[in-house]
């Protein structure tokens, strides 16, 4: 197995940790969940927090082959097409992209001819499918529940779980958006519990509570110890109890309604119009 770099960035914005990982021998790269930072007050975009990490594939001299979306993201735009635009490189998601896809076109009543395929990502992975990053291997694991295509991307003892599960004392994420299902976030989560105790669990957010440092990296024998959601000895039945009477009392994401719009297109804009803005849509009393 050949070992792979890590490199972890933080967006304190959002709480989003974005990874690049690299083949060490061929400088091969993929960057997961990366940042595109946006202004819902002016809708303005700024590559402020995908800076740094474009200066790190610059200082390593990495050759990006990848941008790894875990899912569809609620809480930040993404900045894989920007980064699929500047390297040539592709960008993959879990094949249930579809699925999000035909439920959002309902609801933001895209532009005419907007397809529901996946067509906009490079490649869409279903659960076992294996691919590699220079001389990296990559498994995929198809971990649904918070969302129905998020996925999980395993290289060696290394996992990059997405939304499935955050820090012990966070927990895990919500399954009241389209198509989630606390039932099902429960057995994705077991799947990943079920890994070797020293296996290293990567999270896509932290949202510490006072007096600790974001940290992205936790064993899953930490997290079956002290997740205060999932931990040994937590049934389904309760976890599914919590989740949804905690659901009930959250608040929508602040950038859920331009994310999701940007998201399901891998981080495109919406074509421009005649005038040659893009615009997004806001949903009035249907969400």
């Amino acid at each position: 197995m050949t070992e792979v770099a890590i490199k972890t960035f933080f967006d304190s914005t959002t709480g989003t940790f974005t990874h690049v990982v690299h083949d060490p021998a061929t400088r091969k790269a993929a960057i997961i969940d990366p940042v595109w930072d946006y202004d819902p007050k002016s809708g303005r975009t700024t590559e402020c927090s995908l800076r740094s990490v474009v200066d790190h594939i610059a200082s390593e001299d990495l050759r990006p082959e990848w941008v790894l979306e875990t899912h569809v993201h609620a809480d930040h735009l993404s900045a894989g097409n920007l980064l699929r635009e500047r390297y040539g490189c592709k960008i993959g998601i879990g094949a249930a992209i579809r699925q999000v896809q035909e439920t959002f076109k309902k609801i933001f009543h895209p532009e005419e001819g907007f397809q529901t395929d996946g067509s906009q990502f490079d490649r869409t992975f279903a659960d076992g499918d294996a691919f590699s990053i220079g001389n990296v291997q990559v498994s995929v694991l198809h971990v649904p529940g918070h969302t129905p295509a998020d996925s999980a991307y395993v290289i060696g003892k290394h996992v990059f779980v997405g939304d499935t599960i955050f820090a012990p004392d966070v927990g895990t994420a919500r399954c009241d958006f389209p198509n989630g299902n606390a039932h099902t976030l429960y057995r994705s989560i077991q799947r990943l519990l079920s890994m070797p105790e020293d296996t290293v669990l990567h999270l896509c957010h932290d949202y510490p509570p006072e007096g600790r440092e974001p940290r992205a990296e936790w064993t899953v024998a930490e997290e079956r110890a002290g997740n205060i959601h999932v931990h040994d000895g937590v049934s389904e039945e309760d976890f599914v109890k919590m989740r949804t009477e905690r659901d009930a009392t959250l608040a929508m994401p602040v950038l859920i309604l331009p994310s999701v719009q940007i998201n399901m297109r891998a981080g495109a804009l919406p074509p421009a119009e005649a005038n040659g803005v893009s615009y997004l849509k806001i949903p009035v009393n249907l969400l």
